[in-house]
C-alpha cells in the first residue's frame, strides 16, 4: 500500500500531520513491516501456527475447531439475523438461508489472524513525507483471499 498512500499525500498536499489508513474487511490487516519475500513466508508460518486453519476447511491444521465455522448453526441471534438482512439475504426464507451458508467460508481462523495484526494504522506525516523507516512499508495483510479488497485511507 505504501505507493497508494504516498499518492494520496502528494493529491491532498498534506505536509505535515497524519494519514490513517485501514480495512474495510474483517478478514484482512493493516500493518507496518519489511515487505520481503521470505519474512513474508516466515510470518503467514507463524501466524498459521498460532491460528490454524479448522479441521473443516480446504487447509485443515492440527485438528482445531471453532465456533464460528459452524455455519449450520448460524446466524444465530436476532443481530446477527438483521446483519444477514441488511447485507442482502432473505434468510426468513428457507432456500435463502440455505444459499448463504452454502457460501459462508470456513474462516474463523482468518479473523483471529486479522485481529492479531490490526485492522487499521495512523502515519505522520512531516514535509509531505510519511515517517517510516528504510526497510518498513504499509501493508495489507488478506488472510481469507485472494479476492477484490477494499481500504480506507484519510489524509
Amino acid at each position: 500500500l505504501t505507493p497508494r498512500v504516498n499518492a494520496l499525500i502528494k493529491e491532498t498536499g498534506l505536509t505535515n500531520g497524519c494519514i490513517n489508513v485501514i480495512s474495510c474487511h474483517t478478514t484482512t490487516a493493516i500493518t507496518i513491516n519489511e515487505w520481503e519475500s521470505r519474512l513474508i513466508t516466515d510470518i503467514r508460518e507463524w501466524l498459521l501456527k498460532l491460528a490454524p486453519p479448522d479441521e473443516r476447511s480446504s487447509v485443515p491444521m492440527g485438528g482445531v475447531r471453532y465456533n464460528h465455522n459452524d455455519v449450520d448453526r448460524r446466524p444465530e441471534s436476532d443481530d446477527e439475523r438483521e446483519r444477514c438482512i441488511q447485507n442482502g439475504w432473505d434468510i426468513t426464507d428457507p432456500d435463502e438461508l440455505q444459499r448463504w451458508r452454502d457460501q459462508e467460508p470456513i474462516n474463523a481462523h482468518s479473523h483471529l489472524i486479522s485481529m492479531l495484526l490490526g485492522s487499521s494504522e495512523s502515519i505522520p506525516v512531516v514535509d509531505g513525507k510519511m515517517v517510516l523507516g528504510q526497510w518498513q512499508s504499509v501493508m495489507m495483510v488478506d488472510v481469507d483471499g485472494p479476492r477484490e479488497r477494499n481500504v480506507g485511507m484519510q489524509a
